[in-house]
C-alpha cells in the first residue's frame, strides 16, 4: 500500500507548528497525535505506530505541540510540557485544521495521544464530538483532562504497561469518569515506554484494531 508523506505547517489560532502528514492510498481515516512532555512530531515510538496505522490504511498526522522558541524555553524550564490547556487548544485546532484540509476533511478522525498527550487528546474530543470518532492513549495521562472526561462521546481506548502500576490507577480512575464506551487495556510486563520487546507491537495492534472499529463504520 503506497503511502503519500508530506511535511506540513499547521496555522492554528496562536502558532505555526511543524508536521508530517502520511495518507495511504484508499485511506480510511485520520489519526493525529499528541505526543508525550519533552517529545516532539520526531517520536520514534510515536513514528512506529504511525507506520503501524499507515499500514492497515489509516492516514497520520504527528506535529509539534510546541513551537521551536517554546521548546528551547521547556528544555530548561519544563513550562509548557504540563501546561494541559495550552496542549490542548493546539490539539483541539489541530483537529479543525485537519477538517478543513482537502485531502483530509472528508476522512474519519481519531486520536492518539502518550504521557500527557493523553490529556490533550480527551480534551480535544470533548471539544470536538462531532468530528472525532475515537481515542488511544498509550501509557497516558487522561487523568489530567480533568472535566473534559465526562464530556468526552469519542470511543476511547486506554493502554497501559502492566508494571506501570501508578499510572494504571491513574487510568482507572479517569475511566471512571467517562461516558463514552470506553476500556483500559493492561499489557502484561510493559513498562511507562513499553522499551520491553514485543510490548509496543501488541499497543500499536491494539490501537490500529480500536481506530479500525471505529473509524471504518464496523460500529456505531
Amino acid at each position: 500500500m503506497g503511502t503519500n508523506s508530506r511535511s506540513v505547517v499547521l496555522e492554528l489560532s496562536d502558532a505555526s507548528l511543524k508536521g508530517i502528514l502520511d495518507i495511504p492510498e484508499s485511506a480510511f481515516g485520520i489519526v493525529a497525535f499528541a505526543h508525550g512532555s519533552g517529545s516532539s512530531r520526531l517520536s520514534p515510538r510515536n513514528q512506529a505506530v504511525a507506520e503501524f496505522l499507515n499500514g492497515v490504511g489509516l492516514g497520520t498526522l504527528l506535529f509539534d505541540l510546541l513551537t521551536a522558541d517554546e521548546d528551547k524555553v521547556d528544555a530548561r524550564t519544563r513550562e509548557y510540557r504540563f501546561d494541559i490547556p495550552l496542549i490542548s487548544r493546539r490539539m483541539s485546532d489541530a483537529v479543525v485544521w485537519l477538517t478543513e484540509q482537502p485531502v483530509t476533511a472528508g476522512l474519519p478522525l481519531g486520536l492518539f495521544g502518550a504521557s500527557t498527550g493523553a490529556a490533550a487528546a480527551l480534551v480535544a474530543a470533548a471539544e470536538n464530538p462531532d468530528h472525532v470518532r475515537a481515542v488511544v492513549s498509550r501509557g497516558g495521562r487522561p487523568d489530567l483532562a480533568g472535566n473534559a472526561l465526562p464530556r468526552v462521546r469519542a470511543a476511547t481506548l486506554l493502554i497501559v504497561g502492566g508494571l506501570d502500576t501508578s499510572v494504571i490507577e491513574l487510568n482507572r480512575e479517569a475511566a471512571a469518569k467517562l461516558n463514552c464506551h470506553h476500556q483500559v487495556k493492561i499489557v502484561p510486563g510493559a513498562s511507562h515506554l513499553f522499551e520491553e520487546p514485543g510490548k509496543l507491537d501488541i499497543a500499536q495492534k491494539a490501537a490500529a484494531d480500536w481506530f479500525t472499529d471505529y473509524l471504518s463504520g464496523a460500529r456505531p
